[in-house]
């Protein structure tokens, strides 16, 4: 009897384990649509509010800027004429351009305008799918990668540090973020080759962006305008801020490193490993010529030359998506009269158009997920102007803070923050929402508005790390055929690392009255 119990119990217990082994994670479209339908519940349990907006300057390297922001002491509920409260309740579909759950993907989709998400970064990705697929075309790429990697045995494992402090540069100083979108289609091919994997290619490109973003001194997107809105001398407390880029640079160098480390002694442990595929095989099926030639020469000489006149134009000129995508449509067509003039892998014009599409179908997936992300935040409100869910979440965390000590309250500003960031990923768009609310509240809690705006940059910038909604992060992902759910998989250990860190230095600048 107790061996007929024993038999029914073990085939029971293997039936649920073949049924767990059979789960796995939704896919990243899925998981987005599910976000859809629960930020459509909330909005028939939070009422809809509303700011009134006041135009504010603050002074930036001697020149006045100015920006609408919120007045935190107008907040109101939208009501009915028989004073009850208004709530979104958005619906299943709704017609004549309206939102409902069945509309958000469409209108995601088509938001925004040419300088931003979702419209602008999804005509950015296509662009600059298709230019880089002229470059793959010819072949240089794949020539240069064998011929570099034959030319830096034993010391290749140097690109990592080097590649991560630069872009880490770029984002503290300019803001870079969008732009590492180019550079990994670019990198994540030999980061294969060398025995990486595309994993790595995201950490040393975009997350090391994020790391300069969120941890700079003088971020025009982020630290400066928050420190102009909340009242605080811009550029003030720089000297903290570069110690801490440095040291958040040196976490994010060491954790990438040893990521790295092991891929290369174990490639089959890489969490982009099945992805990875396509650049494995793009080295052992490339039947072209090996022989480096003027043509290759031309090709790479106008790519630098892009990417240095880009970086220029970025930095001079504060150039963005519109002029940063005609520069690389540019760069593909220049490409692509070299490849036809010097038969590159034997190509044509019409190989170069075909080579364009194909590129540019190859940003599609990630669009889509751009598209569908933005598309959610519609849903709460986010970028509307009329009463909307979003504004009364905001109201009801910054009246919560008011009750807490000051050490809490600085942590659970950065706690708020890196939450709303889900939200509202545009850093200078989460500053213009957030700190004229925060300065008072700051002031009222006794924590410096200094304490504040660091606050607010840690945690509008490390979340972009893992973030669905954050374009440029799946953007990345779609360039390195990395599927979110893998990314998340891996990026989680560091993003709760930066996590104690940051709250470390928010409770600690506090306590040693940071101003």
């Amino acid at each position: 009897m107790q061996s007929t119990e024993n038999t029914i119990f073990d085939a029971a217990q293997d039936s649920r384990v073949k049924a767990a082994s059979k789960w796995e994670m939704p896919d990243t479209l899925l998981l987005i649509f599910f976000i859809g339908i629960l930020a459509t519940l909330l909005t028939y349990v939070i009422p809809s509010g509303s700011f009134d907006t006041d135009t504010v300057s603050y002074i930036v390297d001697g020149v006045e800027k100015s920006r609408d922001v919120i007045d935190p002491s107008s907040f109101a509920y939208a009501l009915t004429e028989a004073g009850e409260k208004v709530y979104g309740s958005v619906g299943f579909f709704t017609g004549g351009g309206n939102l409902g759950l069945m509309n958000f993907p469409f209108e995601g989709l088509v938001s925004g305008s040419k300088w931003g998400a979702a419209i602008g970064v999804i005509m950015f990705m296509l662009l600059i799918g298709g230019a880089f697929g002229i470059v793959t075309r010819t072949g240089t790429i794949d020539r240069g990668i064998h011929r570099l990697i034959e030319h830096t045995q034993g010391s290749e494992k140097l690109f990592i540090p080097i590649l991560f402090f630069f872009f880490s540069l770029g984002g503290a100083v300019f803001g870079m973020g969008e732009e590492a979108i180019a550079f990994a289609l670019i990198i994540v091919p030999l980061m294969v080759r060398m025995g990486y994997d595309g994993v790595t290619t995201v950490m040393v490109t975009y997350v090391a962006t994020q790391i300069g973003f969120a941890s700079s001194w003088m971020n025009p997107f982020s630290v400066v305008v928050a420190q102009g809105l909340a009242g605080v001398p811009v550029m003030s407390g720089s000297g903290f801020r570069m110690i801490m880029w440095a040291g958040f640079t040196l976490v994010g160098i060491l954790f990438t490193y040893a990521y790295a480390r092991r891929i290369k002694q174990k490639p089959e442990s890489s969490y982009s490993y099945n992805s990875d595929v396509h650049f494995r095989d793009a080295d052992t099926d490339n039947t072209g010529s090996t022989v480096w030639s003027l043509g290759d020469t031309l090709v790479m000489l106008s790519l630098v030359a892009v990417m240095v006149w880009v970086v220029w134009g970025v930095v001079q000129y504060q150039w963005y998506l519109p002029e940063i995508a005609s520069q690389f449509f540019t760069l593909g067509f220049i490409v692509g009269i070299i490849g036809v003039v010097f038969r590159l892998n034997d190509m044509t014009a019409n190989d170069a158009a075909t080579a364009f599409r194909e590129g540019a179908a190859s940003m599609i997936a990630p669009a889509l997920l751009v598209g569908f992300a933005k598309g959610v935040l519609m849903i709460l409100g986010g970028g509307s102007e009329d009463p909307n869910t979003l504004n009364t979440i905001l109201h009801n965390f910054g009246a919560l803070l008011s009750g807490f000590p000051g050490w809490l309250s600085a942590w659970l500003m950065y706690v708020f923050q890196s939450v709303f960031n889900f939200f509202v990923t545009s850093g200078s768009g989460q500053a213009a929402l957030t700190m004229p609310l925060m300065a008072p509240l700051a002031d009222i809690s006794g924590v410096t508005r200094q304490v504040a705006v660091l606050a607010f940059q840690l945690g509008d910038g490390f979340t972009n790390l893992i973030v669905p909604t954050s374009a440029p992060l799946m953007a990345t992902l779609g360039v390195c055929r990395i599927d979110w759910r893998d990314w998340a998989r891996f990026i989680w250990r560091f993003v709760l690392l930066l996590f104690v860190i940051s709250s470390v230095l928010v409770v600690g600048s506090h306590l040693a009255g940071f101003a």
